[in-house]
């Protein structure tokens, strides 16, 4: 049987995986309450933490409406499966998930980035009650209605001031934007997904109060592009608590970060493009205001390979860029994607990666093998390389990775470290530093004393062990 959110990936928290996909969001998780006769309604959630927030909406505007949320299949009677359409990888890990639910349940709704191409997804499954896109919350929920008919009870069905959320109490997501204005060639993520679109500054920060309010320790700021936030909105003015924030990335990091160091928690930001802006950003990590760390999906050093990309940085003014960050904020740690095997790559380019990556040295490395992705522009581009090498490729890359991770945790040894707990069980308690985001980083383990513990905890711990990408220590 399937938890809630049905989550197809293993269940155990272990240690770190140097193959760990980075395109995966947390396991959802939710607690299983309802009252008699109320429909039930289960979830399946693919994909990034931006399609897990996608979830949380749905979720949420649905429990308002009288619906419970079944921890099963069997128990629903329905099921949304919120797919991705990242890789074609991704894209078979949808459509199987679609066909286990209409085997265990029957009754169907697909939604997210697969269902930008519904042909696609009923060519495989034609018995699905309906196929929504990305974002297109108000058909997903008339898909609801038509399925299983609300029976709201407003007397009984309250919802929690800050809605249904998918992660643990102690930490969640938050979308400042949706869609992007890039054109890389081998992503369809905006076609599916859209020109960016970023959210008013004051209704990001109404949700980071609502957040902290329920118990939220940590909050983690996404978008498909979280440093063009605004741009859009040509950094217009929101009116908040008798002034006006206005909505540049700089500024709602700043506005985020005092609110959340007053509660004593954490604010980490995700997929930020390396503009020359985001040194800005640098000093707010310094004072205490976000935690000096930054997600930036490289991708690739070689110039020639970015600009077969069409990627909006070059690969020398970001050495530059990352050396002025640690001048800055010695404690910065810098977290990445790339990708190897992409068409043209030759031996010589991929060996200026990897003597990138020694100049760089980067604390977190996830990696990708080139897939082609139907509407991508890249597909078309000459000089594919050959499945085997692109595997050669990747495991020489993982192993630079792995030996740079290895080196910068061994020099951690001794230190004391602010960790926040995820988790306690018989045998220990994971734990994550300041410098790990859920699941896509490493974790760090508390097997003695750990018994005063839960999840949410902020504890000081003495680490007296690393290996390649996960560190053990003691509370002090």
């Amino acid at each position: 049987m399937l938890a809630f959110c049905f989550d197809r990936r293993d269940s155990q928290m272990s240690q770190n995986p140097p193959n760990l996909r980075p395109d995966l969001a947390p396991r959802a998780t939710l607690d299983d309450t309802s009252r008699p006769g109320q429909p039930k309604i289960g979830m399946v959630s693919l994909g990034c933490p931006k399609a897990l927030v996608d979830s949380e909406r749905i979720l949420t505007r649905l429990r308002a409406e009288g619906y419970a949320i079944s921890p099963d299949y069997t128990g629903a009677e329905a099921v949304i499966v919120n797919t991705c359409g990242f890789l074609d990888s991704a894209k078979a890990e949808s459509l199987e998930a679609i066909g286990e639910a209409l085997k265990e349940n029957g009754k169907v709704i697909v939604t997210g980035c697969l269902g930008a191409e519904p042909d696609y997804i009923t060519g495989v499954h034609p018995k699905v009650l309906a196929v929504t896109g990305p974002q297109q919350f108000e058909q997903v929920l008339d898909a609801v209605h038509m399925a299983v008919p609300p029976q709201p009870d407003p007397f009984v069905d309250l919802l929690p001031p800050a809605g249904i959320k998918l992660t643990p109490r102690h930490f969640s997501y938050l979308k400042i934007s949706e869609g992007c204005n890039h054109k890389c060639k081998f992503c369809i993520i905006p076609d599916m997904r859209g020109k960016l679109a970023s959210r008013p500054a004051h209704a990001i920060l109404r949700e980071t109060e609502k957040l902290l309010e329920s118990g939220v320790r940590e909050i983690l700021m996404i978008s498909q592009d979280t440093s063009a936030y605004g741009i859009d909105r040509k950094h217009d003015l929101s009116p908040w608590k008798g002034r006006e924030v206005r909505a540049h990335i700089t500024d709602l990091t700043r506005e985020m970060g005092q609110m959340v160091k007053q509660a004593e928690g954490w604010l980490r930001l995700h997929y930020v493009y390396p503009y020359p802006h985001v040194r800005d950003l640098i000093p707010l990590m310094a004072d205490g205001l976000a935690l000096p760390y930054l997600d930036i999906p490289f991708q690739h050093g070689h110039p020639d390979v970015l600009k077969r990309m069409a990627r909006p940085a070059a690969s020398a003014r970001t050495l530059d860029e990352i050396a002025a960050w640690r001048a800055a904020c010695p404690e910065i740690v810098l977290r990445s994607t790339f990708i190897v095997g992409y068409p043209g790559e030759t031996e010589a380019e991929f060996q200026y990666l990897l003597d990138w990556m020694d100049e760089a040295q980067l604390d977190r490395v996830g990696c990708f093998q080139y897939e082609n992705v139907a509407g991508a522009r890249s597909n078309d581009l000459p000089d594919h390389v050959a499945p085997e090498l692109k595997q050669e490729r990747w495991n020489r890359f993982m192993e630079k990775a792995q030996a740079i991770s290895e080196a910068k945790l061994a020099a951690k040894v001794g230190t004391l470290q602010q960790v926040i707990v995820d988790g306690v069980d018989a045998e220990g308690a994971t734990c994550r530093t300041r410098a790990d985001a859920p699941e896509i980083d490493g974790n760090l383990f508390i097997d003695e004393g750990f018994e005063n513990l839960s999840p949410g905890d902020m504890v000081t711990v003495e680490v007296d062990e690393a290996s390649d990408y996960d560190l053990w220590g003691r509370q002090v």
